[in-house]
């Protein structure tokens, strides 16, 4: 049997979950001397309820190998495969982890772990993919394939609403410039390349959001695309960009969710974005 497998820095539907049977291997998230299981102990609420009453924003890890190799064991049948599919290699630990796991487990399951380049809904497509393309019939070598093409065309652009949360993590590199020198500004990230890169500075809200639409427009022209709105606690902000997406683009499916707790404690609150990739 194929089992798909990522990591808490995925947003997908809840309902994707299920319907295409999504395993979700979740990261750690240190409050103090507090250790908290993402989605299991600790969801998106209680994680911003924590920040506003200590004012300070976790540290998060990637799951161990060890982790993974525990999860592996429990979601999974000695001979299944497991199509692993993690947040980019280049900003977090969790592909390498999940790498050592594959190794660990060699002669048990066949796990693939593959690095989705991106992160947020970007992963999320990638693992409905694999689904779709299995039920369609191709082989597992031939999903890997065209997980590779499509990891290339996807695209990630985020407007953030503060620097507060870039500031206090930590976490950030890409952002350092910005937070030292421009802390009254609306910065524009770009996950080119696997990494987060600020891609302008622009003075107010509504000029970020319009700059982010333009961005997107400028990569997918009138291509018909699969696209998705994330938001990070502002869900007002959410559904009136997906307005504007839905007006602007040639769209074959349009989602909204929620920005994974391991991104918004790098990027904060109000954080909106628009994940896209152009399809056939």
């Amino acid at each position: 049997m194929l089992r798909i497998v990522t990591d808490g820095a995925a947003d997908l539907p809840e309902e994707w979950k299920s319907e295409f049977g999504i395993q979700v291997v979740p990261i750690n998230i240190h409050f103090g001397e507090k250790t908290f299981l993402q989605g299991v102990d600790l969801d998106t609420d209680g994680f911003y309820r924590l920040v506003d009453e200590t004012g300070k924003v976790p540290k998060t890890s990637q799951p161990s190998p060890h982790q993974f190799v525990e999860f592996y064991r429990r979601i999974a049948q000695p001979g299944d495969t497991i199509i692993s599919i993690h947040v980019t290699s280049k900003l977090s630990g969790t592909f390498d982890s999940a790498v050592a796991a594959a190794r660990e487990l060699v002669g048990t399951f066949k796990v693939i772990p593959f690095d989705s380049a991106c992160g947020s809904s970007g992963i999320g497509f990638l693992c409905r993919e694999v689904r779709v393309l299995e039920r369609a019939g191709l082989a597992v070598e031939d999903i890997v394939k065209k997980l590779t093409e499509l990891r290339g065309k996807i695209g990630v652009i985020l407007a953030l609403d503060t620097l507060e949360y870039a500031r206090m993590s930590g976490r950030v590199g890409t952002l350092q410039a910005a937070i030292a020198s421009a802390l009254n500004v609306k910065p524009i990230v770009v996950l080119k390349d696997g990494r987060l890169d600020m891609s302008e500075r622009v003075r107010t809200r509504r000029a970020s959001l319009d700059r982010l639409v333009q961005m997107v427009k400028e990569r997918l022209g009138n291509q018909l695309a699969n696209i998705a709105v994330v938001h990070a606690r502002d869900l007002v902000a959410g559904k009136d960009l997906m307005e504007r997406v839905r007006k602007e683009f040639n769209i074959k499916e349009l989602i909204l969710t929620d920005l994974t707790i391991s991104i918004a404690a790098n990027l904060g609150p109000g954080t909106v974005g628009i994940v896209f990739y152009p399809v056939e």
